[in-house]
């Protein structure tokens, strides 16, 4: 993989909370003989943060 370029956003709709992942990859490959495989595979993992604020629940 010759570049990737990665951005995030997050956005708000009502109680609901939405990630968007735009990923840009750009592979090269060359061979004098013989085959080229360029391949973007691409391994994500989202977890979830565990609370920023401490709330106490009664």
């Amino acid at each position: 993989m010759t570049r990737s370029n990665v951005k995030s956003y997050r956005y708000r709709v009502g109680k609901r909370q939405y990630i968007v992942i735009q990923i840009h990859q750009t592979a090269r490959g060359y061979a004098e003989t013989g085959n080229v495989l360029a391949s973007n595979a691409v391994n994500i993992q989202i977890k979830k943060q565990k609370g920023r604020r401490s709330s106490s629940k009664r």
